[in-house]
């Protein structure tokens, strides 16, 4: 299987308040280039297996741009450069990784515990929804 097209997406843990919220983020200053799948979704479940990620206990999440997954800080600073306003970020890779894996690791441990969870994920609001997808596209395998 491999992600739709040249279609950026972000798979993200949606039962996570940051992540999710975080999506919105992004969502509200990009011009459409990234798409979203929920982890707990079919899709997100698939390319969680393509990629190595724990569907029950998720540690990091996944940005694909331009057919190229990226994971932890990496991914975080993928997705910023791509931004309006934030590219300045890309001068965040002068930082080790491991100094900055460590930074998201700490937080990634403490996410449910200091921002919460939801018991599912969910329902992205109307603005978003079409850029949120949940089923295996017919066209990824």
């Amino acid at each position: 299987m491999r992600a739709i097209g040249f279609m950026d997406l972000i798979v993200y843990d949606g039962v996570c308040v940051l992540c999710s919220r975080g999506m919105q983020f992004i969502a509200r200053r990009d011009s459409a280039r990234f798409h979203f799948v929920p982890l707990q979704s079919p899709y997100g479940q698939a390319l969680a297996k393509r990629y190595g990620i724990s569907t029950t206990e998720p540690e990091t999440f996944v940005a694909i741009i331009g057919g190229a997954a990226s994971f932890r800080s990496d991914a975080i600073l993928a997705i910023l450069s791509h931004l309006p306003g934030w590219r300045w970020t890309c001068v965040l890779h002068v930082i080790p990784k491991s100094w900055r894996d460590r930074i998201y690791d700490f937080i990634a441990r403490g996410r449910y515990r200091w921002f919460g969870r939801y018991d599912h994920c969910p329902v992205p609001p109307p603005d978003l929804a079409h850029r949120v997808i949940q089923t295996v596209p017919a066209n990824s395998r």
